[in-house]
């Protein structure tokens, strides 16, 4: 089961990511702009995650994902660690969020980490 040393660890190893903290947690960011955080006790994160899609997720795995109160208006989801298989699972929620935020130069950049936005 993935920790949040592990959220820590692979979320530093995307390109261009540092970590801050705000509102009292540590939160992720790519360019200045948040992709991830480590809410509560550390035993979730919080992601980017198109409405559409984490309405899907939600409904397809509830014990995985949910949407915490406050975010429910915003484009986040959240996600239970100890519900993720392995590093590999967080490592795809994690770079999927980052590719949300990254600028259009480090998805160019970074063709590994998936496909490049249009927007």
């Amino acid at each position: 089961m993935p920790d949040a040393e592990d959220v820590r660890t692979i979320a530093l190893s995307l390109p261009d990511t540092t970590e801050k903290i705000a509102w009292s947690m540590p939160t992720f960011r790519v360019a200045g702009k948040m992709f991830a955080t480590l809410p509560e006790e550390e035993t979730s994160i919080a992601v980017r995650c198109p409405k559409e899609e984490r309405d899907e997720l939600v409904m397809a795995e509830p014990d995985k994902f949910w949407i915490a109160d406050h975010e429910a208006s915003f484009a986040w989801v959240r996600v239970r660690l100890a519900a993720l298989e392995d590093t590999d699972e967080l490592r795809d929620i994690l770079a999927d969020s980052w590719r949300q935020a990254a600028p259009t130069r480090l998805l160019e950049s970074h063709p590994e980490l998936g496909v490049v936005r249009t927007d």
